[in-house]
């Protein structure tokens, strides 16, 4: 078993202007458009395209997605999400090869390798 390599996730003060500034770096990225429900549900939250926590950029790769976290949280400033078939199966697999689960969540996992970088297995 393997996994996919589905997005690189940028933890970040602001996350709409990092947005730009990566889509406007890496040839072919760009940020992803908001269509008209999008808008509408970040305004229900109280956001805006250019106040959204998390903003994703699409391009020939994988997804860079950009993740507004609170100031003075300690986490990795960059991870990998890794789509897999089978979460608990790779989970296993991982912690054998020395990872740490650090956290379950609804439809992903934070697991550190084995010098403490964060990435996620995501279903």
């Amino acid at each position: 078993m393997s996994g996919r390599l589905t997005q690189i996730v940028f933890d970040c003060g602001r996350a709409a202007p990092l947005a730009r500034f990566w889509a406007a770096v890496i040839e072919g990225y760009a940020v992803r458009p908001y269509d008209d429900e999008e808008i509408a549900r970040l305004a229900a939250i109280g956001f805006t395209p250019e106040t959204d926590p998390v903003v994703m950029v699409d391009g020939p790769g994988p997804t860079l997605c950009f993740h507004e976290i609170e100031r003075g949280r300690v986490q990795g400033r960059i991870h990998l999400d890794v789509k897999v078939v089978d979460r608990s199966a790779d989970r296993a697999r991982l912690i054998d090869l020395g990872a740490s689960v650090l956290r379950e969540a609804d439809g992903y996992t934070v697991m550190s390798d084995p010098e403490g970088n964060h990435f996620c297995l995501v279903d």
